[in-house]
């Protein structure tokens, strides 16, 4: 198995926005392994980070919005691309807008900034998600086929309105691949779409300088058409960023027909969602990870006590920042009693509670925090999706996305058997027993 990879250097670029049509500078980082791709918005207090992942798609119109708490990013489909279609596992983008530049409409200038910041290995093997059986996801008139493969390949047919420019091409999806036929390939716009998308304050940036018109069975651009079969490839080129949100590198054949970015992410979150059902049924021993912590060394460290405890384990530390928890629901707990008498239900607010405490673990995990207590202050952007009864286990993630002194910001969601069950952004604070 190969090892996960991340830029050797920082990278930087300035441009324009499409959607918006701001000036951005948009700065590519290192990171560590395990890390994954996430956002970090430098121009707003506390420079928030958001992570590239399906269950944070909010918004898929021409473009695909990442949404985590208050804070917003658009159009992430080509800096994503371009770095998993270069084999990069790890990255922290920082912006100081809320979309990054468009460049030509290709991923081009994204390929260009990675290459010259160069790729190194990293000390940690990649994790790959194998699809082992057929998947199929379809939204009005697209298909989006997941099949079992050994590598990462793509069938795709580009249909226009009135079967105007139909084009296919199927190819695996290899860095050498990625980087000469899919990366320079422009996003393309119909020339009856482009007044209700201005209409909606869509494309403000937009120009034949970084889009193509098709207008009747002609072409408006700069520049002549970079391939016979340009469209399809951009659509190739979104498909490959679009279903690196489940979270995993894939190794799957992916047949599409007609796709966008709304089926391609509803394909990333079903991804994610499978993904995470696998590891929810798959055996997950205390010491499987290290760092990982029983109920005694939890009480160590955190002062609640019966009933209040609303965690029985960590499982795993990823780095820092990032927790596991995990909490089994029984018919034995007080709460039941009330809450609903015939219709047991967890409340929604001890899900919170215990964000909240494994949250504050991992932050007292730092050494100088040793002995402290950990306050929960605020909560933003809470979720209840499903409800929560007794035989679920219920796992508890959560990540420090800023921490300032002894204030520490948390985005935290709880799952069962792999679904969503809620979610908030979490401030707390540290403070002498």
């Amino acid at each position: 198995m190969d090892n996960q990879r991340a830029l050797a250097s920082p990278a930087t670029l300035t441009g324009s926005t499409l959607h918006t049509g701001e000036n951005v500078t948009i700065t590519i980082l290192p990171a560590p392994a395990g890390h994954g791709f996430k956002f970090q918005r430098t121009d707003l207090p506390d420079e928030p980070v958001v992570d590239a992942h399906a269950s944070h798609v909010k918004t898929v119109e021409r473009a695909t919005t990442l949404v985590q708490g208050t804070v917003k990013i658009h159009t992430v489909e080509h800096v994503i691309s371009a770095l998993s279609g270069l084999g990069v596992d790890n990255a922290l983008i920082r912006m100081d807008a809320n979309e990054p530049p468009i460049g030509d409409g290709s991923a081009a200038a994204y390929v260009d900034m990675i290459l010259k910041a160069g790729i190194v290995e990293q000390d940690a093997q990649r994790v790959y998600f194998d699809v082992v059986e057929p998947m199929t996801v379809e939204v009005g008139g697209s298909l989006v086929l997941i099949l079992p493969d050994k590598k990462f390949r793509i069938s795709c047919t580009q249909v226009g309105p009135e079967g105007r420019f139909t084009q296919f091409l199927s190819a695996e999806i290899t860095p050498e691949f990625y980087e000469k036929e899919l990366a320079p390939a422009r996003t393309f716009v119909f020339y009856e779409d482009v007044k209700p998308l201005m209409d909606k304050g869509l494309i403000k940036g937009g120009s034949l300088e970084n889009a193509i018109v098709a207008r009747g069975e002609s072409v408006l651009s700069k520049e002549p058409l970079r391939f016979p079969d340009e469209f399809v490839r951009h659509k190739m080129l979104d498909i490959v960023g679009d279903l690196a949100l489940c979270g995993r590198r894939l190794r799957a054949h992916v047949v599409a027909v007609k796709p966008g970015h709304g089926i391609n992410t509803e394909a990333a979150k079903r991804l994610a969602s499978r993904h995470a059902e696998i590891v929810a049924v798959a055996p997950r021993p205390l010491a499987a990870k290290p760092g990982a912590m029983d109920i005694n060394q939890i009480m160590n460290v955190l002062p609640h006590r019966f009933p209040f405890l609303m965690v029985d384990r960590i499982i795993e530390f990823q780095g820092d920042t990032k927790i596991v928890g995990v909490k089994a629901i029984s018919i034995n707990e007080q709460y039941f009693q009330g809450h609903f008498p015939g219709h047991p239900v967890m409340p929604g607010v001890l899900q919170l509670e215990a964000m909240a405490q494994v949250a504050s673990i991992v932050m007292m995990r730092k050494t100088e925090n040793e002995g402290k207590i950990g306050y929960f202050m605020s909560a933003d952007g809470v979720k209840f999706r499903k409800p929560v009864m007794p035989g679920d286990t219920l796992f508890i993630e959560c990540e420090l996305t800023s921490v300032k002194k002894r204030l520490g910001k948390a985005s935290c969601q709880c799952l069962v058997n792999g679904e969503l069950v809620s979610e908030a952004q979490l401030l707390f604070g540290l403070v002498d027993k």
